[in-house]
């Protein structure tokens, strides 16, 4: 990876539809107390559940902080309590309309972008790299044309594919904000690793 940085940016979301509070953003937060170690600057950004505004923000992400990383966390809205590690983003094909009402013109997040987008993070051996008790992770290549797709899509194009991204499931009494933090610190640490960054 190309980026001398130490800058890790992560992201959640914010409230939509029946989901006042987003366990996306809950778990970032926990995240945020925890850290990644001394050696990383750790920055989190709440997303709202927009498209234009939240390509606008990831655009101002990479271009202002220049993170080694960024790593966007969302709301998986199965009740199921699995972590869904996603490899790539997709260009065409959004047609929900977000909280503002809005649609991607043609569907899509950039006219003259690749069809697919696949991380520099090696999504699948991270996915049999990590374990945690209470939680089943899983491998995805689909991150569902919502904003969730259309921000990891956005965000691997403006930075060199330094972008990944994790669905959460809501909380509940098993999977609690604190827990959730405490498995995205343990993940993000193993992406870390494959940047070159790694820790005794």
């Amino acid at each position: 990876m190309d980026s001398n940085s130490n800058t890790v940016v992560v992201t959640g979301f914010g409230p939509f539809r029946q989901y006042l509070v987003n366990s996306s953003w809950e778990a970032v937060k926990e995240l945020s107390k925890m850290g990644l170690g001394s050696d990383i600057d750790l920055q989190i950004v709440q997303l709202p559940v927009s498209y234009q505004k939240t390509k606008e923000l990831v655009w101002k992400i990479w271009t202002t902080l220049q993170p080694l990383l960024t790593v966007h966390i969302g709301l998986a809205s199965s009740s199921k309590a699995i972590i869904i590690l996603e490899q790539c983003g997709k260009n065409k094909g959004y047609k929900e309309k977000d909280v503002c009402g809005y649609c991607p013109q043609d569907g899509c997040c950039l006219l003259d972008g690749p069809e697919r987008l696949d991380s520099t993070i090696d999504m699948k051996t991270l996915w049999k790299t990590v374990a945690v008790e209470g939680i089943d992770i899983i491998f995805s290549r689909d991150a569902g044309r919502y904003i969730c797709d259309y921000t990891y899509y956005t965000s691997l194009y403006y930075g060199n594919r330094r972008a990944a991204f994790i669905h959460v499931p809501p909380l509940s009494k098993s999977v609690t904000a604190d827990f959730l933090g405490r498995v995205l610190q343990l993940i993000i640490l193993e992406m870390l690793k494959q940047c070159g960054r790694n820790r005794e």
